[in-house]
């Protein structure tokens, strides 16, 4: 049975500046009681109006032609992928956080700019997922862009669970209270050019690795993702399960022009 897929019109409540180069923003609508069965950490699609547009419209499947039908060029959405980061179904609210690194990207914009009232479009497959399996051992890392699915595995870890934690952030007070049951080394690096490269590839080699019941979770850019992978499985033999890795982003190209690259890459 295919999943169902949630498809909603949401608006700004309020948003925080978790650090400088951090934005949380909180999303409300009628329809948040969807988002019930889904899971904190998990990827979404929102989807960004263009520029005094009120509405979001969302592209249809047409089942006939078997394609998408997407809305035309003036009120068209961008549509990127992000993290459901927390949801309060009392408050009838979830949050999406979001890297500001300026006017360049347009969700970074979005977040920048938004206030009160402005309107986003999320789609989302309903259902539980399984971030990660229950072992021992965890390494994670992750620049920016994966601190909100690291801090959700994070929150998730049960104790009794040992997990080292590496992060790369603009510089120090981009650093980020995150919180864990799991017995904790939480190393942060800082990069105020991440567009230039990283030092996430080079440092994990530095670290001692767990040699058995362990898992590792990578999410980062393109370049640090694929070096970090190979690492892992050729020099190190984590086996494919033991491993997930996913790269949000490619430097210097848009996300809707450097899918196929980054999807491939995860499926390596």
């Amino acid at each position: 049975m295919k999943a169902k897929t949630i498809q909603t019109e949401l608006r700004v409540k309020r948003k925080q500046w978790i650090t400088p180069h951090y934005i949380r923003v909180f999303l409300t609508g009628e329809d948040i009681e969807q988002f019930a069965n889904t899971t904190i950490g998990v990827n979404n699609k929102i989807l960004i109006p263009p520029k005094g547009v009120k509405k979001i419209f969302f592209p249809t499947f047409d089942y006939e032609k078997g394609e998408w039908i997407h809305p035309q060029e003036d009120v068209r959405p961008v549509v990127r992928t992000y993290t459901h980061r927390g949801i309060n179904l009392q408050t009838k609210e979830i949050w999406i956080d979001f890297v500001a690194h300026g006017e360049e990207g347009p969700a970074s914009a979005w977040a920048i700019s938004a206030k009160e009232g402005d309107v986003l479009g999320v789609l989302m497959r309903d259902g539980k997922t399984e971030l990660f399996p229950l072992t021992d051992n965890y390494v994670l890392v992750g620049d920016a862009t994966g601190i909100p699915v690291l801090a959700a595995i994070l929150e998730q870890l049960p104790p009794n669970t040992k997990a080292t934690c590496i992060l790369e952030v603009h510089d120090k007070d981009d650093e980020q209270s995150l919180t864990s049951k799991a017995d904790l080394e939480l190393i942060w690096l800082h990069n105020d050019h991440p567009q230039k490269g990283s030092l996430l590839a080079e440092l994990i080699q530095h670290i001692n690795l767990p040699e058995q019941r362990r898992f590792a979770y990578v999410a980062a850019e393109y370049t640090t993702v694929k070096a970090i992978r190979n690492y892992l499985r050729s020099d190190k033999q984590w086996q494919r399960e033991e491993l997930y890795a996913y790269s949000y982003w490619k430097a210097g190209v848009a996300e809707d022009q450097s899918t196929s690259d980054r999807r491939k890459e995860k499926e390596e």
